[in-house]
């Protein structure tokens, strides 16, 4: 099992920046990738961003310059850095992790921090 912490959410006017935090904890040594996922009132789940452990990362094109994934494999936690950020950005982020990208939304997740931007 695999234990995931989210911080770092919270409100922010339009142009803001927030961070993003993930801890993993349990048997991380079956974990290859991590990735943030979001959901909005209304929308469905989508990926945001995905990190493998040797630092390849993906995003979704709606936030391709503006957000960043890293992984800091020492301490077991990814961030996601979002700047520029847009009321559409507004949703609950979850963190996930597992060992394989496309099973990714079936691994294991933590319990979401919502992300509030105005305008």
């Amino acid at each position: 099992q695999v234990q995931l912490v989210e911080s770092g959410g919270g409100s922010v006017q339009a142009g803001g920046s927030l961070r993003l935090s993930c801890a993993a904890s349990g048997s991380i040594f079956s974990i290859n990738y991590m990735g943030w996922y979001r959901q909005a009132p209304g929308k469905q789940r989508e990926l945001v961003a995905a990190i493998h452990s040797g630092g390849s990362a993906n995003y979704v094109d709606s936030v391709k310059g503006r957000f960043t994934i890293s992984r800091d494999n020492a301490k077991n936690t990814v961030y996601l850095q979002m700047n520029s950020l847009k009321p559409e950005d507004t949703a609950v982020y979850y963190c996930a992790a597992a060992r394989y990208l496309y099973r990714l939304e079936m691994g294991y997740w933590g319990q979401g921090t919502q992300v509030t931007v105005s305008s």
